[in-house]
């Protein structure tokens, strides 16, 4: 179930599985990706607004669900998070998405789309940031030359751990293989117990988080062991965890995730400029990685192929 990358002339669709879109946004990223050579197509319900969602469930289910039957489309690109993705996940049709593989770009709260399309399908995703929100920052930005390396290129993605990242110190030594699996670390909590659980054993798995005091990141990776998420894992990706702080007395979040994480004995790698932080790196997901928590980098292999 490999896609492949995007070429000059292919067909991109735009569509809004969760929070509602500004649409001066969403039109400034399909000028971004035209600039690449690609043809966009901006969903027919992607910029409707039904309280804080995109449009209805039913609606977003649509635009969602017509984009992977088209055998035109070649990639559909979620253009925001918030909440909305797993009020549509069980409707999905994964018999299309098997029927026609397409490269699947997001992040945040479309964590639920890519554990689904991984326990459905074996579909390898593309965590990166929304298409419809830091497309248009330029091409000087980290965000926009990785979200075009995820689409077009086939070469493998390291990333290095950056000192300036607020985890940087959170690490266990080691290296590990495996398929790096994970998301949202909010969003992965939230689907322990329902049917969309994935088998992490010799996985990687990839964590980071926004907006979370530190009892809150405890809670999720508590919920996360409880629910056999860590059992057999191979190791573990932290990306960023941004404004997770609290004002009262409070262990910072650093040291919430050295305590749980070192309490797994696996190499684990902090500092890794993957999240919700200003600039970020896309990566495959469901697809093979390698941890050198030495030499303090993550090489991902590409998502999609020739």
């Amino acid at each position: 179930m490999t896609p492949t990358v995007l070429r000059h002339g292919d067909l991109v669709a735009l569509v809004a599985t969760s929070g509602w879109v500004p649409p001066e946004r969403a039109h400034a990223s399909a000028q971004v990706l035209a600039g690449w050579g690609l043809r966009v197509r901006i969903g027919p319900h992607a910029l409707n607004r039904h309280f804080y969602l995109a449009g209805t469930d039913a609606e977003r289910l649509a635009d969602f669900n017509d984009a992977f039957r088209d055998p035109e489309v070649r990639a559909v690109l979620c253009m925001r998070g918030g909440h909305g993705a797993q009020r549509i996940v069980d409707g999905i049709d994964f018999a299309a998405v098997r029927a026609d593989p397409k490269l699947m770009l997001g992040f945040s709260d479309i964590t639920a789309l890519h554990v689904a399309m991984w326990c459905e399908t074996r579909l390898p995703t593309v965590h990166a940031p929304m298409a419809g929100g830091q497309l248009d920052d330029g091409p000087d930005n980290l965000t926009w030359h990785g979200i075009r390396r995820a689409l077009m290129s086939t070469e493998p993605i390291v990333v290095t751990a950056d000192e300036k990242q607020d985890t940087y110190e959170v690490r266990v030594a080691g290296r590990a293989e495996g398929i790096l699996f994970g998301g949202n670390l909010t969003m992965l909590a939230s689907t322990a117990g329902t049917r969309h659980t994935p088998d992490l054993r010799g996985a990687i798995l990839l964590i980071e988080a926004v907006h979370e005091e530190p009892y809150r990141v405890d809670r999720s990776i508590m919920q996360l062991k409880r629910a056999g998420w860590f059992d057999g894992i191979a190791g573990v990706a932290v990306g960023q965890f941004t404004g997770c702080v609290d004002t009262g007395p409070s262990p910072t979040v650093q040291q919430v995730l050295a305590e749980q994480l070192a309490a797994l004995d696996v190499p684990v790698l902090g500092g890794l400029p993957i999240g919700h932080g200003e600039h970020q790196i896309a990566v495959g997901l469901g697809v093979p990685a390698v941890l050198d928590a030495d030499r303090g980098t993550l090489t991902v292999q590409p998502a999609g192929h020739e």
